[in-house]
């Protein structure tokens, strides 16, 4: 408690966003105005009245969860059906915890047939609010909406008339890439196989191209520390994998399936196994939440492979870049660090990482990583909030001791490898 330096003084317990209201009558009267006008727009068919007496109220007091739910249903009754959508995103990503509002936008995403989407959304739902009395309900819609997803996938596949799903960002040809050159049919029928497959299948080329570490006490460490994560998931159908890549550079990377890569500078950059266990804790998070079959989907799983970059010292550099979405970010923000309580660390780890890499900008080691988490000032303030109003312990398990003898290893690792390299 003495060596951790307090949160910033404008922490409040609190979450400033206003929390959501679903009776009209809590509603401040110009609100209230707001609703009876559209419901008297709605009763006399009156569509400019409609539309914007709830475009206001989502504006002005988007805490009003049924004008999120009821204009999206206008919306797409006058057939506008993509701003439907983005409304019920919008209000979701203001309240992704209201289970009415993640059920309407999964509705919607199915009505439009998009069923991988409406997928993730309820298994997103489930996985971020484990405790709550609609958990099962929103489990057999993600099952529901997946079995969709994968016959829509064979009937794509037999038809042999695929648009172009992935659009090369897995079959960049470079030297050395571990991923090899898939065309649309080809990636489809992988993604048939399901995450589990991919990733394994991703991580097994991977390994044979990249420079991985073999050193057997650091190998058990990131194992041990990343299994007794895994269990915290709540996706048991993982067989879920650690590897490490002999790199100096704090970089880190997820497979679809729980295939999770660090580099050997990840153990040397952070501070502590909490500070480590944050970034795998995160890492799992983007995992389990289906963010890197999502991306693939979208063919965008490998979006930006730079190989061998060169560094000062004449350092061999291998980055691999998911470019997930500031919403994913924060998804995996927040689900690592409630991994990361329940597997009894210092509920700071990921804040912590965080922290490290906002003070360390300049250090190009830490670039890799940083380049796709940006406003890492804006993440250590809604983690603190996070912390603070969850009541986590900040000052459970930080792993010092152990973790400054582990570095040691990994730092010996990397000065044989420069001194190897330097000989060529």
């Amino acid at each position: 408690r003495e060596v951790k330096e307090p949160f910033s003084e404008d922490i409040e317990a609190k979450i400033n966003r206003p929390k959501p209201i679903y009776e009209p009558t809590e509603l401040p009267v110009t609100a209230q105005v707001y609703w009876r006008q559209a419901q008297a727009g709605l009763a006399k068919n009156l569509e400019t009245q409609i539309f914007i007496a709830l475009e206001l109220l989502v504006k002005e007091y988007p805490e009003f969860i049924p004008a999120h739910i009821k204009f999206a249903e206008v919306l797409k009754a006058d057939e506008q059906t993509e701003l439907a959508l983005e409304i019920l995103h919008q209000a979701a990503s203001l309240y992704p915890n209201e289970p009415e509002l993640m059920k309407a936008q999964i509705t919607a995403l199915a009505n439009e047939k998009k069923w991988l989407e409406a997928t993730l959304s309820a298994q997103q739902f489930a996985l971020m609010n484990p405790e709550h009395s609609q958990v099962d309900e929103f489990n057999q819609l993600a099952e529901t909406y997946r079995k969709k997803f994968q016959s829509q996938l064979k009937s794509k596949l037999r038809g042999n008339t695929i648009a172009n799903v992935v659009t090369g960002a897995l079959g960049v040809a470079l030297t050395g890439n571990p991923f090899a050159a898939m065309n649309a049919v080809q990636t489809t029928a992988l993604m048939l196989r399901g995450e589990s497959k991919i990733g394994k299948n991703l991580a097994k080329s991977a390994t044979k191209s990249l420079p991985m570490v073999e050193d057997e006490t650091i190998l058990e460490y990131v194992n041990t520390m990343g299994q007794k994560l895994a269990k915290m998931t709540g996706r048991d159908e993982f067989e879920y994998q650690f590897y490490i890549i002999n790199d100096e550079n704090l970089n880190a990377f997820a497979l679809p399936g729980g295939q999770i890569f660090i580099n050997l500078g990840a153990i040397v950059k952070t501070n502590s196994e909490a500070e480590l266990a944050g970034l795998l804790a995160h890492e799992l998070a983007h995992t389990v939440l289906s963010h890197g079959f999502q991306l693939m989907s979208e063919g965008n799983l490998i979006s930006s492979v730079t190989q061998y970059i060169p560094y000062a010292g004449g350092v061999v550099s291998n980055l691999i870049v998911l470019n997930y979405s500031r919403e994913m970010e924060r998804q995996a923000d927040v689900l690592g660090t409630r991994i990361l309580v329940s597997a009894d660390y210092a509920a700071d780890g990921v804040r912590n990482l965080m922290n490290t890499l906002n003070k360390d900008k300049e250090d190009r080691g830490i670039i890799a990583w940083l380049s796709t988490h940006p406003e890492t000032a804006k993440r250590v303030r809604y983690l603190e909030e996070l912390i603070v109003n969850s009541g986590y312990n900040r000052y459970a398990y930080e792993g010092v001791v152990h973790h400054a003898k582990i570095q040691a290893k990994a730092k010996a690792l990397l000065v044989e490898k420069k001194k190897d390299f330097s000989e060529i």
